[in-house]
């Protein structure tokens, strides 16, 4: 069965709205999709939806945005809307607030009117490129949540050029220092040794000096959605730059994608962390996932360790079990951090069930929604 005409001219409409959006498509995704959907003909609304979703997305935390984009795109009021409307019933009425929503209605905003956009006057262009230190202030508090597309990539830029802390401890190791407390007896003997024995040059150790590891535990269910991706591209640059880091996701399973992040690509990094992490957008076990945690990776990873447990604390389960794993993870770090991005409320309450029982084992909670926040965690970090 053929597509008509000016189902084809949506499709592709739809695919450059979703690359607009955020979503790696090449032209040969718009012609796979109508191709697609000529093959699988038109039966109904949740079979044309799943066509088009195994064609244009290709990562798992793209799928919040492609549902909003099929709901805005498909059920837009204009003439073409009326074609798919006789072949296909309507669906249910989706939520109001959606993953990526600001993004995908700026796109779908600019695809497909060509004759709506304005030549930009000198006067704008002067405005946009002048770059006021107000500006950049309120750019750095903007939630990411209400970031379009073109922010969230100003803001990736952004948080590559942090400065990121390479900070040092003592470890147990003692190293050769002129200045050393310690007497090497062995090497003073070697070296008194050269000199027939006649003279005695003192050698002397100190506790050598050594980078602490850091470890991060990235909450990626269906809440977190809108900081997951742009934390990740955070804990990516942290490791370029300082080194030592181990990375694990959860949502329903904890996955480690310390090997993924270490790409220095930053795209290829997080589309393997995608490929890794199968419960990304799904619900939250923070229990389990900090059980699995504690049981199979803390003595591997957490000698001395800084931990950032990233987590809006919404758990399904909670109670004595979730304060349990949680108190055993403090233990085990040499600081626990728990960054939540609902601190970016100023009444923030912790009333949830999840959020009381995590709370008494922390170190310190801090907000994670803007680059304001993540530039007070370098801060933070670097003090530690």
């Amino acid at each position: 069965m053929n597509a008509a005409p000016a189902v084809a001219e949506n499709i592709i409409a739809f695919a450059r709205a979703l690359r607009a959006a955020g979503l790696k498509l090449g032209p040969g995704s718009a012609v796979d999709a109508v191709a697609a959907v000529e093959t699988a003909g038109f039966t109904t609304r949740e079979d044309f939806y799943w066509t088009l979703h195994a064609v244009l997305v290709k990562r798992h935390e793209d799928d919040p945005v492609f549902d909003t984009a099929f709901r805005l795109f498909w059920r837009r009021r204009d003439p073409n809307e009326a074609i798919l409307a006789e072949m296909l019933p309507l669906a249910p009425v989706a939520p109001a607030e959606k993953a990526g929503q600001r993004r995908v209605q700026e796109a779908l905003e600019d695809v497909g009117r060509p004759s709506m956009r304005r030549p930009r006057r000198e006067e704008d262009l002067t405005y946009d490129m002048r770059g006021t230190a107000s500006d950049l202030e309120v750019f750095a508090k903007k939630d990411f949540a209400q970031m379009s597309a073109a922010e969230i990539s100003e803001a990736r830029r952004r948080i590559a050029a942090l400065p990121f802390a390479r900070e040092e401890i003592f470890s147990r190791r003692l190293v050769s220092d002129p200045r050393g407390r310690r007497i090497d007896l062995r090497r003073t003997l070697r070296a008194s040794l050269r000199a027939g024995g006649d003279l005695i040059d003192l050698k002397r150790r100190a506790p050598g000096r050594r980078r602490p590891p850091l470890v991060a535990l990235l909450d990626i269910s269906g809440s977190m959605s809108d900081y997951s991706r742009v934390v990740l591209h955070f804990l990516h640059a942290l490791t370029e730059a300082r080194g030592r880091v181990a990375t694990f996701l959860f949502g329903t399973r904890l996955t480690n994608v310390t090997r993924a992040l270490a790409c220095r690509d930053p795209d290829a990094a997080l589309a393997a962390c995608s490929v890794a992490a199968k419960d990304w957008s799904g619900g939250t076990w923070i229990s389990s996932s900090l059980h699995a945690f504690n049981k199979h990776w803390s003595r591997r990873v957490l000698t001395g360790a800084v931990v950032l447990l990233i987590t809006d604390g919404l758990e399904r389960e909670g109670g004595e079990t979730l304060a349990r794993e949680m108190d055993r993870l403090h233990k085990s770090a040499r600081r626990l951090y728990w960054l939540n991005p609902l601190l970016r409320y100023e009444g923030f309450e912790p009333k949830a069930r999840g959020i009381r029982a995590m709370l008494p084992h922390v170190d310190e909670m801090r907000p994670v929604h803007n680059l304001e926040s993540l530039e007070g965690l370098c801060a933070a970090l670097a003090k530690a």
